[in-house]
């Protein structure tokens, strides 16, 4: 699921998802981009060394395409290619993935002379299993402190920032859902506060990171969350939570929206909550989910496993 710093030149999005799709072996179920972010996230899946090869593929053209040093946009990042999460699916192991994390970051540092940080569960050194520590300071904090800071050395490559593409995070971790709730307000300390109250390391809820953002397109406050265990946290308890912040506030909430896939079992748990058992046919389950958390956009194949089923012509 790599993540790019860039979100509003949708010619240059296309260009990426292009260079996946161009890849033999290789599935791209989503891309998601959000100019105010000026972000986007493709969610690609696949046998392993057609994985690889599309990555290296759509790095090829974001390191051409995206100068670092004209970027702007509200979400934390360190490089064109900011982030690279290998994800098991399938047969897949956690363990199959942080080799291909390691590979993978160890290519394309050599390819490019882009300097690669291991994370999450890829991660070499215990300081960088977080990747808010990885990115701490952004990509000017990684540019201007790399060659002096020992603790700012990369895994790979060299300890000079790449002139146009900054640097990259590679890791591996389960799947995780990025997922924002936007309010119907444009109070950026009232979308911050709620976000230091439900996320994990405030004391909330187990499992969930979360970030407060003004947006101009819709105009409105949003937190911004990555939900990393949904069975230990699922997506109806985080609403809750925020639309109970939100309400003790005097506002109310306007949609929520995914940012790629989601597992099918995590909106069967909203259903659930919602009266909805799997019993029922999985659009029924899907619309029930869709309607509890007011998700924008709402199709069925946002559920990971429809999509992939889809793109492979499985029905």
């Amino acid at each position: 699921m790599p993540n790019y710093s860039e979100g509003r030149r949708l010619g240059v999005v296309d260009r990426l998802a292009a260079a996946v799709e161009s890849t033999s072996g290789a599935y791209l179920l989503d891309r998601t981009s959000d100019a105010s972010h000026n972000r986007s996230v493709l969610t690609l899946a696949g046998e392993s060394a057609a994985v690889l090869e599309a990555l290296h593929a759509s790095v090829d053209v974001a390191i051409e395409a995206i100068d670092m040093e004209a970027h702007a946009g509200e979400h934390p990042r360190i490089g064109a290619v900011d982030v690279v999460p290998f994800v098991p699916l399938g047969d897949t192991t956690i363990d199959d993935c942080i080799g291909l994390a390691r590979r993978f970051g160890a290519e394309v540092a050599e390819r490019h002379a882009i300097p690669v940080y291991l994370y999450a569960r890829a991660a070499t050194r215990p300081e960088r299993v977080r990747l808010a520590d990885v990115r701490r300071g952004g990509y000017e904090g990684v540019r201007d402190e790399i060659a002096t800071l020992a603790d700012r050395a990369p895994d790979f490559g060299p300890r000079l920032t790449h002139p146009r593409a900054g640097a990259m995070a590679v890791g591996a971790r389960p799947f995780l859902i990025a997922w924002n709730i936007n309010l119907d307000s444009t109070d950026l300390e009232l979308a911050k506060r709620i976000a230091r109250t439900v996320r994990e390391s405030g004391g909330g809820l187990a499992a969930l990171q979360a970030n407060g953002f003004r947006l101009d397109e819709p105009p409105c406050a949003q937190v911004s969350m990555n939900l990393l265990d949904f069975a230990t946290t699922p997506m109806w308890r985080v609403w809750e939570a925020v639309a109970r912040l939100a309400t003790e506030a005097g506002v109310g909430i306007r949609e929520s929206e995914l940012i790629g896939l989601a597992p099918l079992a995590a909106f069967d748990a909203v259903a659930l909550h919602a009266g909805v058992d799997r019993s029922q046919p999985v659009e029924r389950r899907f619309e029930a989910a869709a309607a509890a958390i007011r998700l924008r956009d709402a199709t069925p194949e946002m559920a990971l496993e429809l999509r992939l089923a889809a793109a492979r012509g499985d029905g």
